[in-house]
């Protein structure tokens, strides 16, 4: 607290929501994004969907990748194994400084499911972390997905949920490296939710988690 007794403001987390965006050219922004920032550039938040495509990670094996057809598959530098990304899956993409924040990678992983644990009992839905396996579960079925990467103290990629994405994709891989793993969506347990009104509650439960006050920076149209 300053000398004069005056509360010091809380520090912002720069909201974007980016609509439809390319993965690779979203990836590569997130990337510059880290490698310019300083230590006074406010931490940010992207929410995305992705045009469909399929991300191996840094553990990434491509025997994983069973039949990607027509979806690209890209190599990509975030922990974890192979995924896929397409619309109607909300991404949120957290660009923080953790010495700042004076979080691990492994708290902010933990703080990263359970926001969207958070979301999904907003909802009616009971879903938890597994300490085997990284991502948010109901059961044994997979609901969201976590990777991340940490560069000059700061963290880029993210979690990503699936709303109404089309889940025929997944049966092409081994979601996160195993074979047979179930993969969920919430609409198939609360009808009519969209990515975007999730992800707007998602955006607002990982500002509270960090303590910081969430600021809208740029927004796609809806």
């Amino acid at each position: 607290m300053p000398s004069d007794g005056i509360a010091e403001a809380p520090r912002t987390l720069q909201l974007r929501c980016l609509g439809i965006s390319d993965y690779d050219q979203t990836w590569q922004a997130m990337r510059r994004f880290t490698d310019e920032r300083s230590a006074d550039t406010e931490d940010a938040l992207w929410l995305v969907e992705h045009p469909p495509v399929f991300t191996l990670g840094q553990a990434g094996r491509p025997e994983h990748v069973l039949n990607p057809g027509d979806i690209p598959v890209v190599q990509t530098d975030r922990g974890g194994q192979v995924t896929y990304h397409g619309p109607g899956q909300i991404v949120a993409y957290l660009m923080l400084d953790l010495r700042r924040a004076g979080i691990g990678v492994k708290r902010l992983v933990n703080l990263l499911e359970q926001s969207v644990i958070d979301v999904l009992a907003e909802y009616g839905v009971a879903a938890a972390s597994r300490p085997d396996a990284p991502g948010v579960y109901l059961e044994r079925a997979k609901i969201a997905s976590v990777g991340l990467r940490v560069r000059r103290g700061c963290s880029y990629h993210g979690i990503a949920l699936n709303v109404d994405v089309d889940l025929a994709p997944f049966q092409r891989i081994n979601p996160c490296g195993y074979a047979g793993l179930q993969v969920i969506r919430l609409v198939d347990l609360v009808a009519g939710v969209k990515a975007r009104g999730v992800g707007d509650r998602l955006a607002k439960t990982i500002a509270t988690a960090l303590g910081l006050r969430l600021v809208i920076s740029t927004c796609a149209a809806r």
